[in-house]
């Protein structure tokens, strides 16, 4: 009889303690996806996915900057380790710290004592929702593996609608461009709609349309360059 009391004890007791811990947990901050805020012809998107962001600001025919790396949550703090800054690249390698708050559809980010309201634009969940860079480049006929070298990287980040893909070599600080906007991948077509680019404000307002599919997790993209050039490349999920 006392052994049935004391197991009933700590069963209580540990039935408490876990109902405790789950009162106290804080939820988890869900960022994933694409939020935008506007000021007039200005807008500001911001792109969260798999544990990389990036930040975009752009009228509809100019491009302002950009900056992004990799991130982290922290109760109410988002950190931001910088690999590209396209108007000061001083800040690459460095830590930003801000705090933030979801509350619906609304994502506050408070830094340098300035508060922004951010809509929600997608919550990044897509086929090819990810961070991706390429892997391999058809040449001769054949698919050529990229030799890498060095620092310097291109990568495509694809929320639920947005893309954004950039050039940067964090090593040496270096930008070496961006563009993105929206995009859609249906039947086998994957569409950019271009909405800045940084290296050429006259391509904003371009719609290119390219073959894509998923092959045992590398996305296959073949059609034709913003130039007119023939291209067959494979992309591979940044993990």
């Amino acid at each position: 009889m006392k052994t049935n009391i004391k197991n009933s004890s700590l069963l209580l007791l540990s039935f408490l303690l876990l109902v405790s811990i789950q009162a106290n947990a804080q939820p988890e901050t869900n960022l994933s996806g694409a939020w935008q805020a506007q000021n007039g012809d200005q807008k500001t998107v911001l792109l969260f996915q798999d544990h990389y962001f990036t930040e975009s600001i752009f009228t509809s025919d100019n491009y302002v900057m950009s900056f992004g790396g990799t991130f982290t949550v922290e109760k109410n703090q988002l950190k931001i380790n910088v690999e590209f800054n396209s108007s000061d690249n001083d800040e690459v390698t460095k830590q930003l710290a801000a705090a933030i708050s979801v509350k619906g559809e609304e994502l506050q980010v408070t830094f340098n004592n300035k508060t922004t309201s951010f809509q929600r634009i997608d919550n990044g969940d897509a086929p090819l929702a990810g961070v991706w860079h390429i892997t391999d480049r058809m040449q001769d006929g054949n698919l050529v593996p990229i030799q890498r070298s060095g620092t310097r990287k291109t990568l495509k980040v694809l929320t639920g609608t947005r893309f954004q893909w950039f050039a940067i070599d964090p090593g040496t600080r270096e930008f070496m461009g961006t563009g993105g906007g929206t995009y859609t991948f249906v039947n086998g077509k994957y569409t950019e709609n271009i909405e800045f680019f940084s290296r050429d404000n006259s391509r904003v307002g371009a719609k290119l349309t390219f073959n894509g599919s998923l092959k045992d997790g590398k996305w296959h993209h073949s059609g034709l360059s913003s130039k007119g050039d023939k291209i067959y490349e494979v992309w591979g999920k940044v993990e």
